[in-house]
């Protein structure tokens, strides 16, 4: 996978790459889209930057414009790895085609089921994901805002394990036990809000972490991300901030730094609460 654009007209980063349970590579930073402003130019300006991984959604309201972006950039499709949701309410497999359809594309790369139903773990949708991973729909597929015995639930119906959980993550809300859980068994965290929504990036250990390295609070949250062995997901509309989050593979935290950072952890959200938690 080639990870950036030599006719970008910019000097990208060298990126990193973490590889799934069945050796797929997924860049080791993404785009998330949600609210996202912009459309399409902002897609196109993050692929140009380097971004490789855009992630997306049928409720984002972003996928026809991501699809546009994709569709008519320079960098090669093989080398986009596009993450979209099918929702709770929904039948997995016709919900992969009406995605594709929505995006104007024929594949994705991962697939995800959105959050669990309100009952069980959604058996049947991941079911119907399988489907669409075997008609070649999507390569991979995963899940979203699943708790460790929702994991488990559904590997056990199927035989099949989640190649990711997309999860609020941040050194400020995370889980040890949930990273335990999916290191053991090759399951990728993905980390939506990863910058906590901007509500935390005044945080003292940050600032003091930061200016030790030359990088910002952003920095610093998605770099710990990364070391961790986790895929951080942050939201930019700006290329300035789009320039910034990407700036992250050229400093290395230390053991102190990643344990004074893991240890900020209060079971904070962003959102209403940690919904695997």
């Amino acid at each position: 996978m080639r990870l950036c654009d030599a006719q970008a007209g910019t000097t990208c980063p060298t990126l990193q790459a973490f590889s799934l349970a069945t050796g797929t590579q997924i860049p080791a930073l993404g785009l998330g889209t949600w609210e996202l402003r912009g459309g399409a130019q902002t897609v196109s300006i993050a692929l140009g930057l380097g971004y490789r991984q855009i992630d997306t959604s049928g409720d984002y309201g972003t996928q026809p414009a991501v699809g546009k972006a994709i569709r008519e950039s320079r960098v090669p499709r093989d080398d986009i790895f596009l993450v979209t949701k099918v929702e709770e309410t929904e039948d997995g497999y016709e919900a992969t085609k009406d995605r594709l359809r929505e995006l104007g594309l024929e594949r994705a790369d991962l697939v995800l089921i959105h959050r669990p139903p309100p009952t069980g773990a959604g058996e049947s949708l991941w079911e119907g994901l399988i489907r669409a991973r075997q008609e070649g729909l999507t390569r991979e597929i995963g899940v979203s805002n699943y708790s460790i015995e929702q994991v488990d639930a559904v590997t056990s119906a199927t035989g099949e394990r989640p190649a990711v959980n997309q999860i609020e993550w941040s050194p400020f809300g995370h889980s040890a036990a949930m990273l335990r859980h999916c290191r053991d068994r090759n399951v990728l965290i993905q980390a939506y809000s990863p910058l906590t929504r901007t509500e935390r990036l005044d945080d003292p250990v940050l600032t003091e972490i930061g200016d030790g390295h030359a990088k910002t609070p952003a920095q610093v949250l998605i770099r710990w991300n990364i070391q961790l062995g986790t895929n951080p997901l942050p939201k930019a509309s700006t290329r300035e901030h789009l320039e910034e989050n990407i700036a992250v593979f050229d400093f290395e935290l230390s053991d102190n730094e990643m344990d004074r950072l893991s240890g900020l952890n209060e079971r904070y959200s962003a959102l209403a609460g940690l919904a695997y938690a």
